[in-house]
């Protein structure tokens, strides 16, 4: 078997916010892989550093300490003026708050993406058409998010993180505000496509009934990671 790419890399990253007696140390000394074809969950209580590690991950914050690779090039010294540009070329981000665009309807919502990833018109429609399909919203793309569901919105934002062929998915709590049959249907989606081997995801969950789609569950408590032992894929 050949071994999978590696696409993000931690070596012992920290990251702190505040200094002296009011300091927090949000993350410490954290170090892990994500590599293509993995589903990883991270869990651990309210405040533990999830959303910390998360953000490291997505290059959405520079550790204190320690280094950030993605796809094997380190980048933990990389400036405003190359970080959105590996964000937007390998990244996709899914929030549990949606964060769409609400004057937008759904195929709008993920051809904004594609725009700014350069897609020309004739593509963007094509590509933001077969994306809202993939995720079962075929139906649904002339539609605005306040005309839908929890979940339909949800499936409007991992549409727009795939826009563009990322390769990492970064998902922090995308079940929290939806039903237990939506949530496993999110999960279910997300975790076909990973199965194919060129993407990887990791996500941030309280939910313990999750875990069945992992191939790795790893654990974060005030700041300490402990990465998990890979397992077999069951679904």
């Amino acid at each position: 078997m050949e071994p999978k790419e590696c696409l993000v890399r931690l070596s012992k990253a920290e990251k702190d916010y505040g200094t002296g007696e009011t300091g927090v140390k949000a993350v410490q000394q954290a170090s892990l892989t994500l590599e293509a074809g993995e589903f990883v969950l991270l869990q651990g209580p309210s405040g533990s550093g999830k959303t910390t590690l998360l953000s490291l991950m997505g290059c959405l914050l520079k550790p204190t300490s320690g280094r950030v690779c993605i796809h094997g090039q380190d980048v933990t010294d990389w400036g405003e003026a190359e970080l959105p540009g590996l964000r937007l070329r390998h990244m996709g981000f899914i929030f549990q708050t949606f964060n769409l665009f609400p004057a937008l309807t759904a195929f709008h919502n993920v051809a904004l993406v594609l725009k700014l990833k350069g897609y020309g018109w004739r593509e963007r429609r094509k590509e933001a058409a077969r994306l809202l399909d993939r995720v079962g919203l075929a139906k649904c793309m002339d539609r605005k998010p306040s005309d839908m569901s929890g979940g339909q919105r949800q499936r409007i934002c991992i549409a727009r993180a795939l826009a563009g062929e990322v390769d990492i998915i970064l998902a922090d709590e995308p079940t929290a505000a939806l039903d237990t049959h939506t949530a496993l249907e999110i999960l279910e989606l997300l975790k076909e496509l990973t199965r194919k081997g060129n993407k990887a995801a990791y996500v941030v969950t309280h939910d313990t009934r999750l875990e069945r789609f992992a191939t790795r569950v790893d654990h974060i408590t005030d700041g300490v990671l402990t990465v998990g032992q890979n397992v077999p894929q069951t679904v």
